[in-house]
């Protein structure tokens, strides 16, 4: 059976929550980052995604905006 794989949607914080819940958690780690590539929604180089984990298992964070 797979695992759900929680995706967080946050306004422009998901850079610093990720760094938050994994320095709390013990095993947390920060997996992957990207960011947007053009200026269309934020400005290009802002953070889009950070994936992270927490005792094995992932969440995703979304810089979506509001």
């Amino acid at each position: 059976m797979e695992k759900i794989y929680p995706c967080l949607w946050l306004y422009n914080q998901a850079e610093e929550a990720a760094r938050f819940y994994t320095s709390i958690f013990a095993n947390g780690e920060i997996r992957e980052t990207q960011y947007y590539l053009d200026d269309i929604h934020k400005p290009k180089g802002s953070v889009l995604t950070v994936e992270f984990s927490i005792a094995n298992q992932r969440f995703l964070l979304l810089n979506g905006g509001g």
